[in-house]
């Protein structure tokens, strides 16, 4: 009797005593993730697709316990927004506001320009600062110099540049006999120049015989309307437009094309989102092709269940833009966070560089030498909702992405100029 009330009383105590234990327990600080994007002005619509992105991200990392360091303790992944308005210089003030707030992992990706702005900046910011390095997660900033001449040791970019989604884009164009001219046109910064660029390059050395009929440049984000220049693309007798445009500047210009009467082809970056097929309606049937890491439409049970999942989270038609490369990007750093075991920038981006993530069948890899992410990319073409290939709209348009086109990552690669510098 005496042993039984002896072990009574010291389960009592344990019992007592766990709260105290729990409360002893080192409580880990989130791992905050500063997200600097325009969201004002007029391309506010990408900036908080983009946050919705990410978000469904860090919520299923923390779901599962969030991010695992050293001695068994985890951390939540915190996701905190910073309006760049989509200026360089509002950006840089914004990335002086996050890191001032702790933020030690930076995401940005909706402007070429901006993300340059951001490397230089990090690169004197983390010489200047040992103490408080951050590490720079470009999504969607793909003029190729940022991962070439410019290219930096706390730079990681997740999306294909705009070589390699042209590459993707003239493996079309190349097998299409019928096609004899095309218009070139962009938008004025450092990614439209690059994109206009590379289309004539690779046109030259694949397809000598298309002629390009036009090539030029507007100002970004400032052009209202856009029926002069699609005009002039009509009147030019194009029988495609090359186009690198991006948010409202591709869904206006698209909406120029429907209501010129323009019938040709746009071979695009971005005519999969955020406005562009409902534009277009009608008219873009089988001739609004676009390149991309993922599109619902890739036909398998993983990618089908991942796309039901975002819509499951997200269920508006107008939040329906869904990047797979974004969600690949939060799982390499997670990854990356837990092989290091440590938040440390210098040991976390070690660890970035050797990153290989699966998700839901979708694969990538980070390569060492640039910090370019290698990953398969596809080419869809749109189609009416419900015809062979289409099961799934956008944004609730009634147009969906039929992909024509599967390039490997082996084969989607391009070389690097990168000189790397690492600490």
């Amino acid at each position: 009797m005496l042993i039984l009330l002896r072990r009574a009383l010291q389960c009592l105590v344990f019992a007592l005593c766990l709260p105290l234990l729990a409360v002893a327990q080192p409580v880990q600080a989130p791992i905050k993730i500063a997200l600097i994007e325009a969201l004002s002005g007029p391309f506010a619509n990408t900036g908080e697709a983009v946050f919705r992105n990410l978000l469904w991200a860090t919520e299923r990392v923390n779901a599962a316990g969030g991010v695992k360091l050293a001695g068994g303790a985890s951390a939540p992944l915190q996701l905190e927004r910073f309006d760049s308005k989509g200026q360089t210089e509002e950006a840089l003030t914004m990335l002086k506001a996050a890191v001032d707030q702790g933020a030690r992992f930076i995401t940005q990706g909706n402007s070429s320009a901006v993300a340059a702005g951001l490397i230089h900046a990090i690169n004197k910011h983390n010489e200047r600062e040992p103490t408080k390095r951050v590490i720079f997660l470009n999504y969607s900033a793909v003029d190729p110099i940022l991962t070439n001449e410019k290219c930096s040791f706390w730079h990681f970019r997740f999306d294909a540049h705009a070589d390699m989604r042209m590459s993707a884009l003239m493996s079309v164009i190349r097998d299409d006999a019928s096609l004899k001219s095309v218009y070139i046109i962009g938008q004025d910064y450092s990614f439209g120049h690059a994109v206009a660029s590379e289309a004539r390059r690779q046109l030259s050395a694949l397809r000598p015989d298309i002629r390009i009929v036009g090539d030029e440049l507007h100002a970004i984000g400032r052009v209202k309307d856009f029926m002069p220049y699609m005009t002039k693309i009509k009147a030019s007798g194009a029988q495609a437009v090359i186009t690198g445009n991006w948010g409202n500047d591709l869904t206006l210009l698209v909406k120029a094309a429907k209501d010129v009467g323009f019938v040709g082809r746009f071979y695009t970056f971005y005519g999969n989102a955020l406005g562009a097929p409902a534009a277009i309606g009608e008219a873009g049937v089988g001739k609004v092709l676009a390149v991309a890491d993922w599109l619902p439409n890739v036909a398998s049970a993983p990618s089908e269940a991942f796309y039901q999942s975002f819509r499951q989270r997200f269920p508006k038609p107008e939040d329906d833009y869904v990047h797979m490369r974004m969600q690949l990007m939060v799982q390499a750093l997670a990854q990356a966070i837990e092989a290091a075991g440590t938040t440390d920038s210098v040991a976390v981006a070690t660890q970035l560089e050797r990153a290989s993530v699966t998700f839901h069948a979708q694969n990538g890899s980070m390569r060492a030498s640039d910090h370019q992410f290698q990953q398969p990319l596809v080419v869809g073409v749109m189609e009416r909702k419900g015809a062979p290939g289409v099961k799934f709209d956008v944004e609730g348009s009634g147009y969906g992405f039929r992909v024509v086109k599967t390039i490997s990552a082996a084969q989607a690669q391009q070389p690097s100029t990168c000189q790397m510098q690492r600490p």
